[in-house]
């Protein structure tokens, strides 16, 4: 049997140009100060230019405290920011990525998109539930980027 990954997308702009939104967005070792759910970063390598690679987080999700790791892929820098589960507790997979694009105006839109598997199948109230915890971080990281 197959499940389905439940997937996420939001479009917002962000008062503030896109080197400010991709330099918090890309900055994971700081997601606790401003990323509620986030409490907890641990970068486990980098690459040459010292960006954060594998990361390990903890992070509330459901009442409950989850750890997964991400490996993150800056080829599209910096307009994408995209990133995949290397292993987690209560996740098959997690694949996102924020999409930074400038407006003329000299904002920044952000597309976020998430697709997360669990390992075990979810009440519909309580995906949904996280799901709108899940999109309060592009709201929290516009927050950040307006400060």
């Amino acid at each position: 049997m197959s499940v389905m990954a439940e997937t996420a997308s939001e479009t917002i702009t962000i008062a503030a140009p896109l080197e400010r939104v991709w330099a918090i967005a890309a900055d994971v070792e700081r997601y606790p100060e401003w990323a509620r759910d986030v409490k907890d970063v641990v970068v486990r390598s980098r690459d040459e230019q010292q960006r954060p690679c594998e990361v390990e987080f903890r992070a509330s999700a459901l009442g409950r405290s989850t750890h997964y790791t991400l490996a993150y892929d800056y080829s599209q820098a910096p307009d994408v920011l995209a990133w995949k589960m290397v292993k987690g507790d209560i996740q098959r997979s997690i694949e996102g990525a924020y999409h930074l694009s400038p407006t003329p105006d000299g904002r920044t839109e952000v597309r976020y998109d998430l697709a997360i598997e669990l390992a075990a199948p979810l009440p519909g109230f309580v995906k949904r539930r996280a799901e709108v915890r899940i999109l309060n971080t592009v709201r929290e990281l516009k927050t950040r980027a307006e400060a």
